[in-house]
C-alpha cells in the first residue's frame, strides 16, 4: 500500500543534472584530470570567484573565461572554453516537460539554478524551459547562488511559504545540505530517473486508472 503523499505547496528543480543533461563534467575532468572526482570539481566550481562572479551577473563572459582557465589551469583559450562551455547543456531528459506539465496544476514550480546569461538565452530559445514553471530564479538575475543560505532565503521570502512546505530537488549534496538546515524538505536527485522516483515515493506523481505513473 502507497503512503500518503507528503503535503507542499511548491517544488523547487536545479535544472542542470536533474531536467537537463550536462556534459561540462567530464570535459572539466579531462581539461583537468588532477580534480580527481565529480564532488571535488563541484567544490571548487562552487566556490570558485569567476563562477561566482559570472553566475551573480557580476562580470563578463570574456572575463568568466579567463578566470576559470586560470584558477583551473585549463589547457584551452578563453574563446575554446567559451565554445564548450555554452553547450554544457546538451539537451531536456526526456519526459522533463511533461513531467512539469503534469504537477503544475497541483504544485508551484520554480526553477532554482546557478546559471549565467548564456545558458539561460539557450534554455528560452531552444527549448522554452522557464514557461514550464511558475517562477524562475536564475541566479545572475537573483545575485545569489547555491548553496548559500541567502539564495534559498531570497526564493521563500519570493514565494511567500514556509520552508517546511517546500520541496527542493537538486543533483548537487552541497546544495541539498544547505536547504535542509533551513528547514526546506531537501533531496538529492542525481539525474532525471531519480527524481521520477523521488517524486513517485513522495505519492507526489498522478496515475492513471491502471495505476501507471502519469
Amino acid at each position: 500500500m502507497r503512503a500518503p503523499a507528503q503535503t507542499f505547496d511548491a517544488i523547487l528543480f536545479d535544472l542542470g543534472g536533474v531536467l537537463i543533461e550536462l556534459v561540462g563534467v567530464e570535459q572539466m575532468l579531462r581539461w583537468s584530470p588532477a580534480l580527481g572526482s565529480t564532488d571535488e570539481l563541484w567544490r571548487r566550481w562552487l566556490h570558485s570567484p569567476a563562477v561566482r562572479s559570472f553566475e551573480t551577473g557580476g562580470c563578463d563572459r570574456e572575463s568568466f573565461a579567463a578566470g576559470v582557465i586560470d584558477e583551473f589551469d585549463l589547457p584551452v583559450d578563453p574563446a575554446t572554453f567559451l565554445r564548450a562551455f555554452t553547450h554544457w547543456p546538451r539537451t531536456l531528459f526526456p519526459g522533463a516537460t511533461a513531467l512539469l506539465a503534469s504537477l503544475a496544476p497541483r504544485y508551484r514550480l520554480a526553477s532554482v539554478s546557478n546559471t549565467n546569461d548564456l545558458h539561460w538565452e539557450r534554455f528560452e530559445r531552444e527549448w522554452s524551459l522557464p514557461a514550464c514553471f511558475h517562477d524562475n530564479f536564475p541566479s545572475y538575475r537573483v545575485g545569489k547562488l547555491k548553496p548559500d543560505a541567502e539564495y534559498f532565503i531570497h526564493v521563500l521570502d519570493a514565494l511567500e511559504l514556509p520552508a517546511g512546505r517546500v520541496l527542493f530537488v537538486d543533483d548537487n549534496r552541497l546544495n541539498v545540505e544547505s536547504a535542509a538546515r533551513l528547514g526546506i524538505v531537501a533531496r538529492r536527485v542525481p539525474n532525471f530517473a531519480a527524481l521520477r522516483s523521488t517524486l513517485d515515493a513522495l505519492g507526489l506523481l498522478g496515475r492513471d486508472t491502471n495505476g501507471e505513473l502519469r
